[in-house]
């Protein structure tokens, strides 16, 4: 992710709205040329320093004559990003700079030419520090600061597809660095609910939801930058939560802005305006288990039956669970389906937690043989289904049957 100081936004005043920078095909069409040339010092530029590849890119950029100085160095942070920097002379360089300065310092003050006031010779130094070190001198200056992050040697560079991707980072990354201003993000959501909460859990951000309406839900986003308001660190667990809700469809996000002094502005963004995420698609099923079942299902009814992949919500404060299966009966009938398989003992603490909570709703637990003790008490009364390696679809059957109706 960019830095604060690599952040660039525009405010409007009349509407109240930030808007971070961002490069279109249509206005910056200039940019895609010039990316892949930026991504071709680095594709060229192993064993050369860190800042003469920044110098490079630059003079790349340079060629756009309204390209902000702060755009360029985000540009260099996002190569730089995907580079791979050569470690192993770093961690001798202060040693090294230790044993040149004590040598040199005894014959202070060095000059070019001797005379008759100062006699200790810079080059005869140099000679002195080469036979103790036993290596040439041009090698010692290029180790003495390898240390400094500005002479960072390139090692590789795995990069980027192709220029587009490395724009689509960019804007991105500029979305990201404004939410370090942010104090609450409010998220409305009308599919794809299970990933965009789960990515807010990851990002350990505090979150309120609301029940649906008009079939969609509301996330609200807060945490310890809407009361310490000095502290961005909050801001950095919105910025690591985008890139996930970019991967997902049908939302809107909001958020409360306070920055260079002004307070109540907003940043909006939705799943309409184009930004590509580098993230890969979410998995649709979070177990074989789960895929080679439904696999066994089909889409056609058993015995009135339908099969629908976490079609279902259930909500109850901050506590949400959305099972894996839901079951619905041409008569209208609905019930949920959860595949357990492999547990540990923090994830069967939370599922016992969930069923107490949700007790009332009709919930069919498919359990694994080997841990049918550990979730039948905490299950109570609830009917349940024991298999071994694979679900099978006559199992499920006969459960649904042995529901109370």
């Amino acid at each position: 992710m960019l830095t604060k100081q690599q952040s660039i936004a525009t405010i409007d005043h009349q509407r109240g709205l930030i808007i971070p920078d961002r490069l279109s095909q249509r206005t910056h069409a200039v940019y895609e040329s010039l990316a892949e040339r930026m991504l071709e010092v680095y594709r060229t530029g192993c064993g050369r320093r860190r800042r003469e590849l920044h110098e490079d890119v630059r003079k790349v950029l340079e060629e756009d004559p309204v390209c902000p100085l702060r755009r360029m160095d985000a540009f260099c942070k996002l190569l730089d990003d995907q580079s791979v920097y050569a470690s192993a002379e770093r961690r001798s360089a202060a040693a090294l700079r230790k044993a040149v300065f004590s040598e040199a310092a005894q014959f202070h003050p060095l000059v070019e030419r001797m005379d008759s006031l100062f006699e200790s010779s810079a080059e005869e130094v140099r000679r002195r520090i080469c036979q103790r070190l036993q290596r040439d001198w041009q090698d010692i200056c290029d180790s003495l600061f390898a240390d400094v992050i500005e002479f960072h040697r390139l090692e590789s560079f795995p990069g980027y597809p192709g220029p587009r991707e490395l724009l689509s980072r960019y804007n991105v990354a500029q979305m990201q660095a404004a939410l370090y201003s942010a104090i609450c993000v409010t998220v409305r959501v009308g599919s794809d609910f299970k990933r965009i909460l789960r990515a807010a859990r990851l990002a350990r951000l505090m979150h309120t939801i609301t029940m649906p309406e008009n079939g969609s839900w509301q996330i609200e986003l807060t945490g310890p930058a809407s009361v310490l308001r000095e502290t961005r660190r909050y801001g950095v667990n919105f910025a690591r939560f985008l890139p996930t809700l970019i991967c997902c469809s049908n939302w809107t996000m909001e958020a409360l802005m306070e920055t260079r002094g002004l307070r109540n502005l907003r940043l909006q963004l939705s799943s309409e305006d184009g930004l590509r995420s580098h993230l890969p698609a979410d998995v649709e099923f979070d177990s074989a288990v789960e895929a080679d079942f439904a696999a066994k299902w089909g889409d056609e009814p058993r015995e009135g039956w339908r099969l629908k992949r976490e079609a279902e919500i259930l909500h109850a404060g901050q506590k949400t669970f959305i099972p894996d299966f839901v079951l619905e009966h041409t008569s209208g009938r609905r019930v949920l389906l959860e595949i357990v398989g492999f547990w540990t003992p923090e994830y069967l603490e939370r599922r016992v937690t969930t069923l107490e909570i949700f007790r009332n709703v009709p919930i069919l637990l498919a359990v694994q043989e080997a841990h049918l003790s550990r979730i039948a008490e905490a299950a109570h009364a609830r009917q349940l289904i024991a298999f071994r390696r694979t679900l099978q679809v006559q199992q499920v059957l006969e459960g649904l049957q042995g529901l109370p109706v």
